[in-house]
Formats: structure tokens, sequence, C-alpha cells
């Protein structure tokens, strides 16, 4: 099984935001929208993560960690089924938000082939993985450009980031990274950064 940490971050909400994923001791991306909102940030992680997964979980699953609740209640108390059953409305008779984002995703984590699986960690609780998706969003909602790299790579130089990377447009951006020596221990949390706004959830 392929555990992946995903987060999204806006500033503002609407606004500047980025998203982020992270397989620890693997792969990252991150990425960003000019304007946008936190639970679309916080979708667009997943919807990346698992595109970017799929093919190297085939044969296996993926568990999917986050601090949303959106994100992670959607699937775990089934709230797309209702959507889908009401034509795309929610329990109050409203359109679903974010629909263009929630329709591709629900392709990759309800396809049998590859079990997905949801699992809500609570933010800022010391989880080292969490805190890393967490910087990689926000830094993306920050500075308007996405990063990918690996996760098992120390950075060279002092920097204000957790991991090694190489920015998200650039054409030596890696297709993919070798995993890290067995014992080798993910790169420690950096200072402390204002999270992203959250906006309440809707059935």
């Amino acid at each position: 099984m392929i555990t992946v940490y995903t987060d999204g971050s806006c500033l503002g909400n609407p606004g500047p935001g980025g998203w982020a994923w992270a397989v620890p001791g693997g792969r990252f991306a991150s990425g960003a929208d000019p304007r946008t909102t936190n639970q679309r940030m916080e979708v667009t992680a997943v919807l990346r993560a698992l595109e970017s997964l799929r093919a190297e979980a085939a044969g296996g699953a993926i568990l999917v960690r986050s601090d949303s609740a959106y994100v992670v209640n959607c699937f775990r108390q089934r709230w797309w089924a209702g959507w889908q059953r009401r034509g795309w409305r929610n329990s109050q008779g409203k359109a679903v938000a974010n629909r263009d984002l929630w329709e591709p995703l629900l392709d990759l984590a309800l396809d049998p082939a590859v079990p997905v699986r949801f699992e809500w960690v609570k933010g800022h609780s010391g989880d080292r993985w969490n805190d890393v998706v967490d910087e990689l969003a926000v830094a993306a909602a920050t500075t308007g450009a996405g990063r990918t790299g690996s996760s098992g790579a120390r950075v060279a130089q002092p920097a204000p980031t957790l991991l090694d990377s190489t920015p998200w447009n650039s054409p030596d951006a890696p297709q993919s990274s070798p995993a890290p020596p067995p014992g080798s221990a993910p790169p420690p949390p950096g200072p402390s950064r204002p999270r992203g706004c959250t906006s309440p959830s809707s059935t």
C-alpha cells in the first residue's frame, strides 16, 4: 500500500492557493492557482496525487491521509453517493461546489482496480508529513509556483523549506525519484507558517 499525505492552502479564500502531496520517503509535488478556494485546493491535492501514483500502485492500494474533513467525509460518509443520486445537488438542494474536480476524483478514487482509502489526520498535531504538505501548499500559494522532487532528499544548503526540489515547470523536473536508503529519516519540520483558510463543507 502507498500512503500519501495531501493538503491545500488558500490566502484569502478566495485568493491565491496551493496544493501539495507527499509520499513519506518517496516523491512529492505541489502546484499553485492564482485565485481559488481552500476547498478546491484540498480536492486538487488528492486528485493530483492519485493521478501521479496510480500506475505505481497497480495491484495494490493507496491510503490518502488528509486534514480536510471536506475531502475525507466525502468518501467515508459517502457524500458522493447522495450527490450523484440527486443529480449533483447537495442535501440543501444547491448545486454541489467544485463538481469539475469531484467528478474526475471520484473516477479515480472509486476505481476497484486500485482501491483508495481515506484517513483524517488532525492538522498541526505533530504529524511530520502533514506538516510537510502544509508547508509545500502554503509555499505554492505564497510564491505562485509549484515544486516536485523526492521527500528522501535533504536540501544541500540552508533554505526555508523542508524538501529538496525542482520547480514544477522546469524541464529538469523528474518524473520519479528513488526511495531513500533503508532507515533514513524524513526531514525535520521547518518553521511554522500561517495555514490556509478553511470554509464550511456541505453534503
